[in-house]
C-alpha cells in the first residue's frame, strides 16, 4: 500500500513527544516519523513562497505535503472568477517542488453543485496545476458531480464524520483515495482507537496511493491515532 499519513499539522502533543526525535523543529521532528501532512493554514492566510520551500527543505525526499485551498477561493468567491485567486495561490504553494503532493479542496455547506461554474473551476485548475487533487463537498448535491470529477480526476473526500449521505466513502476519480478523519463522536477532539483504525486497514485499497489525514488534533489526539495506523499497517 501507498500510505500517505499523517495530520492536519505538525504540532506535537506533550505526550507523544518522546516518540520522535529530539533534534529539529516539530516540522522536522515529525517527518522523521510520519510521511505526510497536510496545511490548513493556508485557508485562513497566504504563506510566501520562501516559507513553502522552507518547509520543503526540512523533510526527507519521500515527505508529502497537501495543502488546502484558500477560502478566498471556496467560500468567499464560491469557485467563481477564480483565475487570479489560483495563480496567487499556487505560485505560492509551488514552492515545495516535487513535496507538493495533494491540493485540498474543502467547500462550504452552503454551496450547491452548479454544474457551469464547477466545470469551469475545476478546468481553470486543471490548466494549472496536473496533480492530485482532493475535493471534500459538504451539501448532499455534489454527488451529482461523479462524472465531472471522473473527467476532471478529481478524487471525492471520505470523511468522519460524513457530512453528506454517502460522503464517509472515497467517490469521484479512482486514481488515489484521500481520508479524512475529524473525530467521532465529538468531531476534532475523540479519538479513533484501535477498532475503527484496524477496520479502516482492512478496506484501504492495496492498488492506488491512499491519504490519511486526522484532523482530531484539538485534543491532541490525532498523532496518536496516526501513529497507531501506522503500526496497524505495517
Amino acid at each position: 500500500m501507498s500510505l500517505l499519513l499523517g495530520c492536519a499539522g505538525w504540532s506535537l502533543p506533550r505526550g507523544c513527544q518522546n516518540l520522535f526525535p529530539v533534534q529539529g523543529s516539530h516540522l522536522q521532528r515529525y517527518s522523521q516519523v510520519l510521511g505526510a501532512v497536510e496545511i490548513n493554514s493556508s485557508f485562513y492566510r497566504p504563506h510566501r513562497p520562501a516559507t513553502y520551500a522552507r518547509w520543503a527543505q526540512s523533510v526527507p525526499a519521500g515527505f508529502r505535503f497537501s495543502v488546502k485551498m484558500p477560502k478566498q477561493i471556496t467560500h468567499v468567491a464560491r469557485l467563481n472568477d477564480c483565475s487570479t485567486l489560483l495563480d496567487e495561490f499556487l505560485g505560492q504553494c509551488a514552492a515545495l517542488g516535487d513535496k507538493l503532493g495533494c491540493l485540498l479542496v474543502q467547500l462550504p455547506p452552503s454551496l450547491h453543485y452548479q454544474a457551469e461554474a464547477a466545470e469551469e473551476f475545476f478546468t481553470a485548475l486543471r490548466e494549472r496545476y496536473s496533480g492530485a487533487v482532493a475535493l471534500e463537498p459538504r451539501h448532499p448535491s455534489w454527488l451529482q458531480a461523479q462524472p465531472l470529477l471522473i473527467e476532471q480526476r478529481i478524487a471525492r473526500v471520505a470523511a468522519d464524520p460524513a457530512p453528506i449521505a454517502g460522503g464517509d466513502i472515497p467517490g469521484g476519480w479512482n486514481g488515489f483515495e484521500y481520508w479524512r478523519l475529524h473525530g467521532s463522536p465529538r468531531i476534532y477532539y475523540s479519538a479513533y482507537g484501535q477498532a475503527y483504525l484496524q477496520r479502516l486497514v482492512e478496506h484501504l485499497p492495496t492498488d492506488r496511493p491512499v491519504w490519511v489525514i486526522f484532523d482530531n488534533t484539538a485534543g491532541g489526539e490525532a498523532v496518536g491515532d496516526a501513529l497507531l495506523l501506522k503500526q496497524l499497517a505495517s
